[in-house]
């Protein structure tokens, strides 16, 4: 596992350059064509910007636009959250869904190489990846009020993004859209869907060519184990053997158990056992620890004149033999955002 002082070595050329392309806030966007680490032009069209919202733009929120490979005028828009809350779309972008990757074998901890994926959903759609909540990754608020999180502002904050974005991108107006995302934003995106829907009905404009919603890894489903357990079964996690048992004995309930009924609350031990070592994220991924002794212990509030300091900027911290996204997704493209903002805005009016 990589610790967040070995990412602000690996992550500053490419988070710095993808800022400096944007440094104009306030509904601006600019083509990025060259990445370092990365061989050659981009073989897509990345465009970040910043879009204001909330009241009186007092929100300046961060995003990465890739057109589609394929066919960007007819092909699906996609407008993608990833989950935390307060991981950065970053992340998504490279870890998830999107077109480029860490070459992570033979790293010297110099400049980090940046592959292309060839199987990124971007073949097929146009996806905008979007910091979101305020102060998630390079989005912030200008007050200290609009700072202020919570999951109603989520979904009227990304509303009002997407209705703005699509008014500075009018091309992109008759595209059917998608609205997804992972692991926390289960939780207000079939709420933003829905809002959306509304506003279309109300006749709010511009009209937006509203599809559906998908959810990968969805914090509303995985943590409930009446969907867990059915889930996990289908996916080959356990045994047909224990799945009929736990049918059998918990009656198809394993939520609310009687803690009389001893059979049903073996086989859940039992259950809870068998995926006790699995990554809930993506069972494929080794489960690793944070990179932070206290990942979830570090400020969400950030200002370019506090000091920032973490416990996971440690030198002494080493690494492992094996590579774990988890640190990524979870923590370290956010803890470095805190890091270099202050850095990253030196650097854009030097």
């Amino acid at each position: 596992m990589a610790t967040c002082h070995m990412f602000h070595s690996l992550l500053i050329p490419i988070l710095v350059l993808l800022i400096h392309f944007s440094a104009q806030h306030a509904n601006c966007g600019n083509i990025v064509k060259y990445l370092p680490g990365f061989e050659g032009p981009l073989p897509f069209v990345l465009e970040t910007g910043y879009i204001g919202v909330g009241e009186n733009d007092d929100v300046q929120t961060f995003y990465y636009f890739i057109e589609s490979e394929n066919n960007p005028r007819e092909d699906p828009l996609m407008l993608w959250l990833t989950g935390g809350p307060g991981c950065s779309a970053f992340s998504g972008l490279v870890f998830e869904i999107g077109p480029l990757s860490f070459q992570f074998h033979d790293y010297n901890g110099g400049l980090p190489t940046l592959v292309y994926k060839p199987y990124s959903w971007t073949k097929v759609s146009s996806i905008l990846f979007v910091d979101m909540p305020v102060n998630t990754g390079f989005s912030y608020a200008t007050t200290e009020s609009a700072s202020h999180r919570t999951d109603w502002s989520l979904v009227h904050q990304t509303h009002q993004f997407l209705r703005k974005w699509l008014i500075e991108h009018p091309e992109f107006l008759t595209n059917e859209l998608y609205v997804g995302g992972d692991s926390y934003s289960g939780i207000p995106i079939p709420v933003i869907t829905h809002e959306i829907s509304q506003a279309n009905e109300e006749g709010i404009q511009p009209w937006i060519n509203l599809q559906g919603y998908l959810l990968g890894n969805a914090v509303t489903t995985r943590t409930e184990k009446n969907y867990e357990i059915p889930f996990s079964h289908g996916m080959a996690l356990i045994s047909d053997e224990l799945y009929h048992s736990l049918q059998k004995n918990c009656r198809g309930e394993f939520t609310n158990v009687d803690i009389a009924n001893v059979l049903c609350t073996k086989d859940l031990k039992s259950y809870d056992d068998t995926v006790s070592g699995l990554y809930t994220g993506h069972t494929l991924d080794a489960k690793c620890e944070f990179g932070s002794p206290k990942p979830f212990d570090l400020p969400w509030k950030r200002s370019l004149i506090d000091n920032y300091s973490s416990e996971s900027n440690n030198n002494r911290l080493t690494l492992p033999p094996i590579t774990c996204r988890v640190v990524f997704h979870e923590l370290s493209i956010r803890d470095v955002s805190l890091m270099l903002l202050f850095y990253i805005f030196c650097y854009m009016i030097s």
